[in-house]
């Protein structure tokens, strides 16, 4: 059994606010470590240029979309501007068979709906270490208004009510920093049920010893 725990990969999910930097922070997990898979969406809008099927996602049409939707295909999936996107369950399921972690990264709302359906997932926030930093670092991406801004920091404020449904907050201060004690929760978190089960059995069989006049 502990060997299948081990070899076996975690459901993670990383949401955080926007400027938080969280797609950073996988893009620097998928390149150090070479067990982690990030999830490919499944979505009914066109291929931009570049885009390749089954790498960026799984392209297809809205009657196969609201099959797999019949089907519970999906873990979990919304509708954006007309347009469906989902994480396939086949997918994920079969990476995590291989032994790989698996990422989501996808907002509160999507990241309850995972836990529900996945108890043993980790949820993970990311967050700058104050207000200022996710303010400044939103003005210094230089590509928004200041009222696009503005509507970010309002929903970074709605998305605050939210984390303490995270198994864990890790402040995004300094990147090598923060891939490090990810990579360290996700592999305490994979280790977990093992070392359950051991301590299960010992105590177990110390209070069988009690029991028999042995101990």
């Amino acid at each position: 059994m502990s060997m299948e725990w081990e070899k076996k990969g975690i459901l993670i999910v990383i949401s955080g606010f926007s400027g938080a930097g969280k797609g950073t922070l996988v893009k620097a997990l998928l390149k150090k470590y070479d067990n982690y898979a990030l999830s490919v969406s499944m979505t009914t809008r066109k291929p931009r240029e570049g885009e390749r099927d089954g790498v960026d996602y799984f392209f297809t049409d809205r009657e196969h979309f609201e099959e797999t939707i019949r089907s519970n295909g999906l873990i979990e999936y919304a509708r954006y501007c007309d347009n469906y996107y989902g994480t396939p369950r086949d997918y994920v399921e079969k990476q995590l068979q291989a032994g790989n972690n698996v990422i989501l990264e996808i907002e509160i709302q999507g990241a309850l709906k995972i836990k529900e359906q996945f108890p043993e997932s980790l949820l993970i926030f990311i967050t700058p270490p104050n207000a200022d930093e996710l303010k400044r670092r939103l003005v210094n991406r230089g590509t928004e208004s200041e009222d696009v801004i503005a509507k970010r920091l309002g929903r970074a404020a709605e998305e605050s009510e939210g984390i303490e449904a995270y198994d864990y907050i890790v402040v995004n201060d300094d990147l090598g920093t923060c891939v490090e004690e990810v990579h360290r929760l996700v592999e305490d978190s994979r280790r977990m049920p093992v070392r359950r089960k051991a301590f299960i059995e010992e105590i177990r069989n110390e209070l069988k010893m009690f029991v028999k006049g042995e101990a």
